[in-house]
């Protein structure tokens, strides 16, 4: 059964490029081998995903997979050869005309000689990859090993997708008529200090092949994990820090946590719940600079428990105090 891009994707045959991406990027999350380690099928999914998307991202090959369906890269192949097709003269029956067999063969080696291929390739070599980071590898920076695939020429049939004169047409087995195979390949990236959630961070020289031999750049898709105990936004930090009643009352310490660790924050007498306090440079750093943004520590106030009858005694005393 013929492959439907569009149904592997998920998406109608109008999307535009933007939904085209979307969808790609959230079913790559889902099936990337890194978030089902020894998944055949969720791996298997995963290169499918990869070739729709290699298709329907490029217009040029979107355009003649729209009008050929599974066909689109032989009417690639066949195109500009030099072969007519028209009707005889009683309208019935097809005929194909060679202008000259010969020359239209001569074309086809001529261009496996040559190097040159009938594929559509990528134009910049662009790749993208989803990564997965908790906000303290946000925070300090982080490294991981990925695995890419890069799209090489088939051997078998020299980048054609077809076998060589003697089967002129004949899909390739190798390649499935792509003209192109691939070949998985580990990096070790890494992933700066101040990245935000969304973020997309280039490695030079690390994406797809194109035809010159050249590489294009690999872009890191960053998703930072939502944390339990802070929020950020931009980058700043805010947290929730419980203050003891007699802490709030009478002013003290209390220790708030930050990704590099706690510091101490002075709490003034009379403090009241929900007030917050700002800490400067002890949010999230910079990207590419050695600032920080800043934390803010909203306090809330914890009610003592379990009281002892001295203590409730001691309360009722004060109750009385501050009501007379």
């Amino acid at each position: 059964m013929a492959k439907d891009y569009y149904a592997v994707l998920g998406i109608s045959r109008d999307a535009t490029e933007k939904e085209i991406k979307q969808a790609y990027r959230r079913l790559a999350r889902k099936y990337h081998p890194d978030v089902n380690p020894g998944d055949k099928t969720a791996e298997a999914k995963f290169k499918e995903i990869n070739e729709a998307y290699e298709v329907l991202s490029d217009p040029a090959k979107r355009e003649k997979y729209d009008r050929f369906g599974e066909h689109w890269q032989y009417a690639e192949n066949l195109g500009g050869t030099g072969w007519k097709a028209g009707t005889d003269s009683g309208g019935v029956f097809t005929t194909i005309h060679f202008d000259d067999i010969g020359s239209v063969l001569d074309e086809v080696l001529n261009s496996i000689a040559f190097g040159r291929t009938f594929r559509s390739t990528r134009r910049t070599g662009e790749l993208e990859y989803p990564v997965e980071i908790t906000l303290e590898e946000a925070y300090h920076g982080a490294k991981r090993v990925i695995e890419v695939w890069d799209e090489l020429p088939c051997q078998a049939c020299g980048g054609r997708g077809a076998l060589r004169y003697g089967t002129l047409g004949q899909r390739c087995q190798t390649c499935g008529g792509s003209g192109s195979v691939k070949k998985p390949r580990r990096l070790e990236v890494k992933i700066p200090p101040g990245v935000r959630d969304g973020s997309r961070v280039r490695i030079a020289g690390q994406g797809y092949l194109n035809p010159d031999g050249s590489r294009g750049d690999l872009y890191l898709l960053v998703r930072i994990l939502p944390h339990q105990l802070f929020q950020r936004k931009g980058d700043d930090l805010y947290v929730e820090v419980a203050v003891p009643l007699l802490t709030a009352v009478l002013g003290g310490e209390v220790e708030v946590p930050t990704p590099k660790g706690k510091v101490m924050l002075k709490i003034p007498p009379e403090t009241q719940n929900g007030r917050v306090f700002r800490l400067s440079g002890q949010g999230m750093p910079h990207l590419g600079n050695s600032s920080y943004g800043d934390m803010f520590a909203k306090v809330k106030v914890v009610l003592p428990t379990n009281l002892s009858e001295r203590e409730r005694q001691l309360f009722e005393q004060l109750r009385a105090l501050r009501s007379g």
